[in-house]
């Protein structure tokens, strides 16, 4: 792990330490990323509850209570779809926020209105504040999805 990385996971656990907060993460194109880098950091049990990765769309229905109808019209990359997830996760760990990610890592997969890079983000917290964001990455696909975990970890400092 980079040592970015791991200074982004030590001030989130700081910082949700301070507010008696714990995350629970909902990813699929990072597969796991964003808890690993959460979990790199030691005590991160007092603050970390639990990641899914809801790769496939049947997991993100199953564990998530993604609706099929979501899936169906806006497709798995779509800001619809990680408040869902985002939803989800934070009912199910039953935590203070929660942070969701789907996206296109690559290298295939990618079409004109969603070329690979395309990622989603959500965070939402337990009183329902949500927030959005759309990035288009560049690189291959670790370098995607690097990209997306640290902009998860920043996104959950900045909420």
């Amino acid at each position: 792990m980079n040592n970015y990385l791991f200074k982004l996971g030590y001030r989130l656990g700081e910082q949700l330490q301070q507010r008696n907060w714990r995350i629970a993460t909902a990813e699929s194109c990072t597969g796991g990323g964003v808890s690993a880098a959460i979990t790199a950091i030691p005590g991160s049990s007092s603050w970390f509850e639990y990641g899914i990765v809801s790769y496939a769309n049947s997991a993100k229905q199953k564990l998530l209570g993604v609706s099929a109808a979501t899936l169906e019209h806006e497709g798995a990359v779509s800001e619809a779809v990680v408040i869902e997830m985002a939803l989800g996760i934070l009912a199910l760990a039953q935590a203070d926020i929660a942070v969701a990610i789907s996206g296109i890592a690559g290298p295939d997969g990618g079409s004109l209105e969603k070329p690979v890079g395309t990622v989603w983000f959500a965070w939402v917290t337990a009183s329902k504040k949500i927030k959005t964001e759309l990035k288009k990455f560049d690189g291959d696909r670790g370098a995607i999805q690097k990209q997306a975990v640290v902009f998860a970890l920043e996104g959950a400092l900045a909420f």
